[in-house]
């Protein structure tokens, strides 16, 4: 164990701080950065922290069952901790649309996400050849209202044969089942083609135009059974007036579904948000 970050929420009190970086150090940890955020509506303390070990004989086990006993019990936390070395896997989950898909994998090439993808799903074979130019395996599962039970299912396999940690739909233009949504609570991300909450439907851009709005946007945020309702992990906006065309408006949320997206993706990746209250907290 070398590199660690821990993520804890639990309800307000005093020492909390001052108990966690005590506790590190006794285990001979080097803490290398330290956050934290209390709810004052909802009294809830949130701590993310990050910690190096040098010449440790520490297990993650044992690092684990000592800090449940000392700490995580004594202040009722809910707590999570993750290998900084070891890189999640995202699967993403793709339609027709294209522009997410390849910039998630032109930032993937360079690296620039932490991440692996060990595999893209697809119920179209369209962007096929986009898959195969990165050396992605690339499924096809057909998904439509008479088969969606089978669709969930080669779904779920693919999921746990790749060891996939959380899911992105880059575009994916089907309505993820309540089954695959419980078996990856808050580890599945969307990009929504606005800036919600606005201009539902199929066409928003459409509907902006015709409103006349001064902006548009775009939003990702975790996937819950709630269509478009769950937590929102980032979000920005683009100007826009009477000289733009619908066209224009299209182009300019494109953009920006691309760069939201990908700063969603960083950040989970990072291990930077904590979902609480269908709300999410975001550490720098």
């Amino acid at each position: 164990m070398q590199k660690i970050t821990i993520l804890i929420h639990c309800k307000d009190q005093k020492n909390i701080i001052a108990s966690v970086t005590t506790f590190i150090a006794k285990v001979g940890g080097n803490i290398t950065y330290i956050d934290q955020h209390v709810d004052v509506e909802q009294n809830v303390f949130f701590m993310r922290l990050e910690c190096e070990f040098e010449n440790s004989t520490i297990t993650v086990e044992s690092f684990k069952e000592d800090f449940d006993k000392t700490l995580a019990v004594k202040f009722g936390m809910s707590w999570d901790l993750y290998n900084l070395e070891q890189k999640p896997k995202m699967a993403l989950f793709v339609s027709k649309y294209d522009h997410c898909l390849f910039d998630i994998l032109g930032r993937y090439s360079a690296d620039e996400l932490g991440v692996e993808i060990p595999m893209i799903i697809s119920n179209h074979n369209d962007l096929r050849s986009i898959a195969e130019r990165f050396d992605i395996p690339f499924h096809y599962v057909p998904f439509t209202k008479d088969n969606k039970e089978e669709g969930e299912a080669r779904q779920i396999e693919l999921l746990k044969r790749y060891q996939v940690n959380f899911i992105v739909l880059a575009r994916y233009m089907q309505i993820v089942t309540p089954k695959l949504i419980s078996l990856y609570e808050n580890k599945i991300i969307n990009i929504h083609h606005s800036f919600l909450p606005a201009f539902p439907g199929a066409k928003p851009y459409h509907s902006a135009f015709k409103r006349g709005v001064k902006i548009i946007g775009a939003t990702s945020h975790y996937v819950t059974e709630e269509l478009d309702e769950g937590p929102i992990i980032e979000q920005d906006i683009a100007r826009v007036s009477h000289i733009h065309s619908v066209e224009d408006f299209i182009m300019k949320g494109r953009d920006l579904e691309r760069i939201v997206l990908a700063r969603a993706i960083k950040l989970h990746a990072e291990r930077k948000t904590m979902v609480y209250s269908n709300k999410t907290v975001v550490f720098s």
